[in-house]
């Protein structure tokens, strides 16, 4: 199966997640397919909370009802991919730059379902550059701060968030203890948020393998 095969196998897996009333959808190629299979189902849910305008448009498309978050309150799901994850359901997002949005959209569900094809899973994350999001007038100032954990941050270029900031991509981590960092990073002055998800993990994996979905859960 080649990867987007795998992504389409665990966007219909989600579906079965999918509960009466609102819902917080993700960001990224992943979850433009469980998009996707959301309109099949449209008339089962009332509509979603997008975490970028990307998703919104994309919702929207299919006619999807998109709400405000500030709105709604507390979600039943949210689901989106990762560009990392352990066994653990910790995450590495924001490949697409949303890292901020989805963070706060995973922060108001009561459950979080990670959809993602089986290179994503890791044993060890850091491989994939760590985004971290932040205020375009402490860029320098976080970049040096950054290179002092170990990092060797890169701007990443032509780029604005939907929060009109910027990010830096941060090779060349480790990241043996990612609730640790992901609370470190975060004090740093400037820094808005990382795309360490760690302090609040998936809940559910449903994994794409050549072998069918399966499905992990925290604490397995």
């Amino acid at each position: 199966m080649t990867q987007d095969e795998l992504k389409q196998a665990v966007a219909r897996a989600a579906i079965d997640y999918v509960p009466q009333g609102i819902i917080g959808v993700g960001t990224g190629s992943t979850a433009n397919f469980f998009i996707d299979e959301l309109a099949k189902v449209k008339g089962r849910f009332d509509g979603a909370v997008a975490s970028s305008e990307a998703t919104a448009q994309r919702l929207k498309s299919h006619g999807i009802a998109v709400y405000e978050l500030n709105n709604v309150g507390e979600l039943e799901i949210y689901v989106d991919g990762a560009d990392e994850i352990t066994k653990h359901l910790h995450m590495v997002k924001g490949g697409g730059g949303a890292l901020t949005r989805e963070k706060i959209v995973a922060a108001c569900a009561k459950k979080f379902i990670c959809l993602a094809d089986a290179s994503k899973l890791v044993d060890v994350m850091g491989k994939f550059p760590l985004p971290v999001e932040v205020i375009p007038m402490a860029r320098s100032y976080v970049a040096r701060e950054l290179v002092k954990l170990g990092g060797q941050p890169r701007l990443r270029e032509g780029f604005t968030t939907d929060n009109g900031n910027v990010i830096l991509d941060v090779l060349g981590l480790t990241i043996m203890n990612p609730v640790e960092l992901e609370t470190k990073l975060n004090q740093i002055v400037g820094v808005v948020t990382n795309g360490l998800f760690a302090l609040r993990p998936a809940d559910v994996l449903l994994l794409g393998t050549a072998d069918g979905v399966k499905t992990m859960k925290a604490g397995d």
